[in-house]
């Protein structure tokens, strides 16, 4: 489906779906997921059930070339977060085009990337509990060419680590990077001198290894985007003072190798741009490598994501523009199956197929049935509300959609629609099935 593969997907690709698994044909019998988009479906043709949360093929691909050039302007890595869609053959396509590495939060989610073969994994997250730790360092243990790396910002915490490595000792040190953090909000240390305590105990401990700083801009974004860019960049110069501070303290050279980079490590999905532009800057006694950890870049999105990119654009550099832009990749089509009211049509989809944490889907596309195309929704056609099972759509005078008609939404903050998927299909841009993606949440 995606070339080159660099993962060990088979496992996927060779497991058995039917049709007991949501967005599958019911009663279809079991066959080798690599086989289903051999099948001859066509999304919108009467082939799939509804509704149906579909990745366009080309746009996934151009989106994850636009993130490689732009950064290659930089120098900057990226280890996009794995938490958007838990997906490796997305983490495939991302690593094939040149991905550092994969971001993760949990251990689980360490668990599914180290399966499939994922080398270098940053947990941008704590590791506190037993089974949590354990499992990351036996992981290291069993796989001397694995890369694993996670945040620190107490010396607690670090002791915790160190204690876990003495009982099962990594073959490559576990990365700790400091996390510095802000009043009022998550995780990370709120001083450079609470920092630098974390730092001291991070070079000191056995079977960890202090490897750089870290921090998520994203917490002083408000709806402001003046202040936030000010806010965002002024955080970003506290993390480069910090990674000054320890390096010049010599904590980075405790225990590495001369040539090993100090890592520098922020910028979500809404400010990755000012990240690379301003941690690039850094310069320290060896060698830097600004990782950013966007996700969200990949499949983009029709709301919060695409009015955000418009300050990416804006901000970027005129030159770096001829990349193009991104474009949002998944889109939730649903069929009306009811007209119980003037004005109002009642859709086959609702809270278990759709995200809705930051705003309701976004109608864009309606077919009548038997139409040979979409064509774009009129202004004033909106969701107004979602139950488990349906949504509401508030027709605009004139347009009168009818029972079997389809409606195509784009979503806002695509992460909590993938989790709501176990299998997703990716079509084509006349959405002929090529295949589909396996989740794991």
């Amino acid at each position: 489906m995606f070339t080159p593969s660099v993962l060990a997907l088979d496992p996927i690709l060779d497991s058995p779906v039917d049709g007991a698994s949501k967005g599958l044909p019911p009663g279809l019998s079991p066959i080798p997921f690599r086989s289903l988009g051999d099948q001859g479906w066509n999304a919108l043709s009467g082939d799939l059930p509804f509704p149906q949360a579909l990745l366009k093929r080309s746009v996934l691909e151009r989106n994850a070339r636009w993130m490689r050039d732009i950064l290659a302007e930089t120098g900057v890595a990226l280890a996009p977060h794995g938490k958007t869609t838990m997906s490796p053959q997305l983490f495939d396509l991302q690593l094939a085009n040149g991905s550092w590495g994969i971001t993760v939060a949990t251990a689980q989610q360490f668990e599914v990337c180290r399966r499939f073969g994922v080398k270098r994994i940053l947990i941008a997250n704590q590791l506190v509990d037993a089974a949590s730790m354990r499992s990351v360092l036996a992981a290291l243990a069993a796989d001397p060419a694995l890369e694993a790396f996670c945040l620190v910002d107490s010396v607690a915490g670090v002791r915790r680590l160190a204690e876990a490595a003495r009982a099962t000792p990594p073959a490559r040190p576990l990365g700790l990077l400091v996390e510095l953090g802000m009043a009022g909000g998550r995780t990370g240390c709120r001083t450079a001198a609470d920092a630098l305590e974390v730092a001291k105990a991070a070079a000191g401990a056995a079977g960890v290894a202090l490897r750089g700083v870290e921090g998520y801009e994203g917490l002083v974004v408000t709806k402001d985007a003046a202040a936030d860019e000010i806010a965002v960049t002024g955080f970003l110069d506290r993390l480069a003072a910090l990674a000054a501070e320890i390096d010049g303290a010599g904590l980075f050279a405790a225990n590495l190798p001369a040539d090993t980079p100090v890592l520098l490590s922020a910028g979500g999905s809404a400010y990755y741009d000012i990240v690379a532009r301003r941690l690039a800057e850094v310069r320290l006694s060896r060698p830097v490598q600004v990782v950013v950890r966007s996700g969200c870049y990949l499949t983009h999105d029709s709301g919060q994501y695409t009015r955000l990119f418009e300050h990416v654009i804006r901000r970027i550099p005129a030159d770096w523009r001829r990349h193009g832009d991104l474009a949002p990749a998944l889109e939730v089509w649903s069929m009306v199956q009811s007209r119980p009211e003037p004005g109002l049509a009642l859709l086959t989809m609702g809270k278990r197929d759709v995200s809705y944490d930051i705003e309701l889907p976004i109608p864009a596309l309606w077919r009548p049935a038997g139409a040979a195309a979409p064509q774009p929704v009129p202004a004033g056609a909106v969701l107004t509300a979602m139950n488990d099972q349906h949504a509401y759509l508030k027709l605009p005078d004139g347009f009168d959609p009818q029972v079997g008609d389809l409606v195509c939404c784009g979503i806002s903050h695509p992460c909590t629609t993938f989790d709501k998927w176990q299998v997703m299909m990716v079509v084509e841009d006349d959405y002929r099935v090529s295949g589909a993606i396996r989740t794991f949440f």
